[in-house]
């Protein structure tokens, strides 16, 4: 947890803007689920910038301000209150090779009367009462920040503390600062009168330039920039998901595998009474708070244990990324990951675990064009996967639903459990890992499009994640190219508001569908198999394959993925219209020159939300989760793009100007801890398996 991540200069900038405050306060009910309080703004308002302040007049404007900051990786599952250190302070070491960290507890005391001994627990503030002395504060969070569970445990790092009391002088706080007082690296006051001495002591303790390299390895350290999942699983040779689980996320993967190690029979030691009891778990949360970390995490550990499990999804983008790329020439580990709709004939003897992802996109019936009709499923498809096994983890997020046909609720989930007598255990996950770690991004992008009635507001920088607005789709492109060509993962997306034409010809050519003026690109091709003279991937691995920068994904095609950047195209079928927003559907007709469709009336051409198909507050609620999850895709930054001039004016609005330096995550401005290559697939041949090993990324291979 953390409130905001800023260089000095920056968060001076952003509060020159009026939005630091109202970023912070948001953030606050966010985490804690209750308002801050006016006291705690106030604070804020004046000692966060009297230190930012300080900072830039000691020329240490660079120094990262990591604000409101969990002591611990699993702050919130300890008992009571979390411990959050006011700011923390990065950069590099002057003379030391490593980390510089300061700790640092703001106080707008301006008297401390008395103190019963120098390591009294309490100090008396008049008007305030007996408050906690804040050199015991500064090292219980020393001890909780370098401890085993903490983020600097195990890098190279200089560590100290002090209490900062700008409205005071040495003679109204002098049991702090006296000859009694504590002593020791992280048990210092400084004051008005010592602001000369604090100035002096941080240019000691950081040098001029690179404290966001630093703060990028703090924030890997804390969990705030996972490993890309595809990555992941490269790196592990598919075996284990490299994410280290944290807080709820680690409490619902133990728990489930301590279920499973009840319930579950041991061929090697058969019990005399057997449990029979089934098991359903249920985990909810939204876009890229894990769940898919959480489920690949049990297949690795269940398989090594010895236990029969398949990974199930609704997803053909993610499966086949899976499959093709993580799993290239490894068949066991391909045929161990399949749909939803590949139990219509359940499995014998039943599979020990079957981890349902994206369950959203469960349907009512298992079919397919493909299939017989004598082949269909007769029964719901979500009592399929339960008789498929003993134990069924589901993980779902009714805001990702983007077709009409998808049933996944928790209510049908719910159901199907009391039907089948089975123990039904909950969790919800809250945590963001997704979106550079930044649910202030994701909540913006709520607003913006007014998913589940979120009121629009202002985009606050905060240091995790970047958003911007450009006026054509060749801005849009050069940015996304250029990213790529840097090293990056990045991909195009846009709006269902063009026709789709399947390739052509014995070249399999890809018609450049998605036109918008003069720009024309062709949409990820419709095929399951390379086209353009097997220049161009399959849909299934276009969101990674090195070719597919070329052509425009669609929500069917992104969702369950992510990029570093991600360019997303607006289309005419959700306009911006005063203050709501208008949702079309598009009309089609015939180029007979060219012999495919064009658009003749613009707004959606999804097949899946036909009029026939969907009423009217149907169709916008898809349109509108489908935008929400197209914006969601990216870990670094997402450029946006609308071809409507209202709708850019109404997102040009809510984002802003970038005056923010440093901000725009670009290879120039990235620092190089942050750029991480992305990974190869595997050369073929059969992985060994067994237990879960840890290795070093090969540094230099790169996909993009």
């Amino acid at each position: 947890m953390l409130l905001l991540k800023l260089a000095a200069r920056d968060l001076l900038n952003l509060n020159s803007r009026r939005r630091m405050v109202p970023h912070l306060a948001a953030r606050w009910k966010h985490f804690l689920s209750t308002d801050a309080s006016l006291s705690e703004r106030s604070a804020w308002a004046e000692s966060l910038v009297h230190l930012a302040e300080d900072l830039v007049a000691a020329d240490r404007g660079n120094v990262e301000m990591v604000v409101e900051c969990a002591a611990t990786l699993d702050e919130t599952e300890r008992a009571g209150d979390p411990r959050l250190i006011d700011v923390v302070l990065v950069g590099h070491h002057p003379e030391e090779n490593g980390l510089s960290v300061q700790l640092v507890e703001l106080k707008r005391w301006s008297t401390v009367t008395r103190v019963e001994r120098a390591t009294a627990d309490l100090v008396h503030v008049p008007g305030m009462g007996q408050k906690k002395h804040p050199a015991l504060q500064l090292r219980e969070y020393y001890e909780a920040f370098t401890s085993a569970r903490g983020p600097l445990h195990g890098l190279d790092f200089e560590c100290g503390g002090f209490a900062y009391l700008h409205n005071a002088t040495d003679a109204s706080v002098l049991p702090l600062v006296g000859v009694d007082a504590p002593t020791g690296s992280y048990a210092r006051v400084y004051t008005g009168d010592r602001r000369a001495q604090l100035l002096s002591d941080l240019r000691s303790s950081f040098a001029a330039d690179g404290a966001d390299s630093a703060a990028e390895i703090l924030l890997r350290s804390m969990g705030l920039r996972n490993t890309p999942l595809l990555d992941a699983m490269i790196r592990s040779s598919g075996e284990d998901t490299v994410f280290t689980l944290r807080g709820r996320q680690k409490k619902v993967a133990d728990q489930i595998l301590d279920t499973a190690a009840k319930v579950l029979p041991d061929p090697a030691q058969p019990a005399l009474l057997p449990d029979e009891r089934r098991v359903v778990f249920l985990v909810t949360g939204g876009a890229g708070t894990g769940k898919s970390a959480i489920g690949l995490q049990l297949k690795a550990e269940l398989e090594a244990d010895g236990r029969t499990v398949k990974y199930a999804s609704g997803s053909r983008a993610f499966n086949g990324a899976l499959q093709e790329h993580v799993g290239y020439g490894d068949r066991e580990f391909k045929e161990s990951f399949t749909y939803f709709s590949n139990f219509v004939t359940p499995p014998d003897p039943p599979l020990d675990v079957l981890i349902c992802d994206e369950a959203h996109r469960l349907r009512d019936r298992s079919t397919n064009r493909f299939w017989k009709p004598e082949d269909w499923g007769t029964k719901p498809q979500v009592d399929e996967l339960l008789d498929a096994s003993r134990l069924t983890v589901f993980f779902l997020d009714e805001g990702q639903s983007v077709r009409p046909q998808e049933v996944g609720t928790v209510g049908l989930v719910e159901d199907a459990a009391r039907r089948y007598d089975a123990e039904l255990v909950r969790y919800s996950l809250r945590e963001q890992f997704r979106c550079g770690g930044s649910d202030a991004y994701i909540r913006w992008v709520r607003g913006a499009l007014g998913v589940a009635g979120a009121e629009p507001e202002p985009w606050t920088p905060d240091g995790l994640m970047h958003v911007e607005v450009v006026d054509s789709p060749g801005e849009l492109e050069r940015i996304i190219r250029s990213e790529a060509g840097a090293g990056a993962s990045a991909r195009m997306v846009a709006g269902y508001c063009w026709p789709w034409t399947k390739p052509l010809g014995g070249e399999k050519r890809l018609e450049p569908d998605v036109r918008i003026g003069d720009w024309h690109r062709p949409w990820n091709a419709d095929s399951d198999s390379f086209c353009e003279n097997k220049t161009v991937p399959p849909s299934k691995i276009w969101s990674v394959h090195e070719n597919g920068l070329g052509q425009i994904g669609c929500v069917y095609t992104a969702q369950g993925l992510e990029w570093d950047w991600c360019g997303v195209i607006m289309g005419e079928d959700m306009v911006r219209r005063g203050d709501r927003w208008v949702f079309r559907r598009g009309k089609e007709r015939a180029d007979k020159e060219a012999g495919v469709k064009r658009v003749a009336v613009p707004g959606s051409f999804d097949p899946k939300v036909k009029p026939k198909s969907v009423d009217d507050d149907e169709f916008a609620r898809l349109v509108r989760h489908a935008y929400h999850v197209l914006m969601t895709r990216a870990s670094r930054a997402t450029v946006l793009y609308s071809t409507d001039e209202e709708t850019r004016d109404y997102l040009k609005g809510l984002v802003g100007d970038v005056l923010i330096h440093g901000l725009r995550p670009t290879c120039e401005n990235l620092p190089e801890q942050a750029r991480q290559p992305h990974l190869p697939r595997p050369a073929r041949g059969r992985r060994r398996r067994g237990k879960r090993k840890k290795e070093t990324p090969p540094g230099e291979l790169r996909l993009w």
